[in-house]
């Protein structure tokens, strides 16, 4: 397990490229929290760090967000699973091509595609403390 802070805004980069350092070669990340804990948010900022150029906001609408890292040439998923009823409408847009890539899928809301995430998922918890901070934690 690892854990990050995020004091104010003016640090979310700093953790963003941390993050990014901790992740090694895992490609799925459920970032669980409640509305408003910053799940999008700290998204935003790990794909601008990624070298994203694109505008970057959440799909809730469109459930999943495709963007190019002009660093790497790489695809990165950004999902948000919040108006998902059942598993099986994920599957219905493709989910398991998405997942099954080796690119980048960082999804909001798995909860509801609990039964559809990989074994080797990585769990990101955002809490909002007390203090107004974001403590991230990764669970392996």
């Amino acid at each position: 397990m690892k854990q990050f802070v995020i004091h104010t805004l003016d640090e979310i980069h700093d953790v963003a490229r941390q993050f990014i350092a901790a992740i090694d070669d895992r490609t799925v990340f459920a970032f669980r929290g409640s509305m408003g804990a910053g799940k999008t948010t700290f998204i935003k900022t790990l794909c601008e760090e990624l070298g994203v150029e694109d505008v970057i906001n959440s799909p809730t609408f469109a459930i999943v967000n495709e963007y190019l890292s002009a660093t790497t040439g790489d695809t990165i998923y950004h999902f948000d699973f919040y108006r998902i009823n059942r598993p099986e409408e994920a599957l219905d847009f493709g989910y398991d091509d998405y997942v099954y890539s080796g690119n980048l899928c960082f999804m909001e809301w798995p909860e509801k595609v609990e039964t559809l995430l990989p074994d080797d998922t990585i769990d990101v918890t955002i809490t909002e403390q007390p203090d107004g901070s974001r403590l991230l934690t990764l669970s392996e």
